[in-house]
């Protein structure tokens, strides 16, 4: 505990993603006062044409009451 997901376009490399689950698990330790050693990172990528679909739709508009950092864009 925690685990946390990330959902993002295609295209960036194994090094960056690394390194973004690294320093998000850093941040996490740190801010929910938990040990590095307990936080999980997940990096899915998500095709453009089904960002809609498989993310926005379910986990973004359909979680609205649980985000706590919402985008500044919409999906229309």
């Amino acid at each position: 505990m925690p685990h946390v997901e990330i959902k993002c376009y295609p295209g960036r490399s194994e090094d960056v993603k690394s390194k973004c689950a690294l320093e998000v698990s850093k941040v996490i330790a740190e801010t929910l006062g938990c040990n590095e050693s307990s936080v999980s990172v997940a990096i899915k990528e998500i095709e453009q044409s089904d960002w809609k679909e498989k993310v926005w739709d379910p986990q973004i508009a359909g979680e609205e009451n649980n985000l706590y950092k919402k985008p500044g864009y919409t999906c229309d």
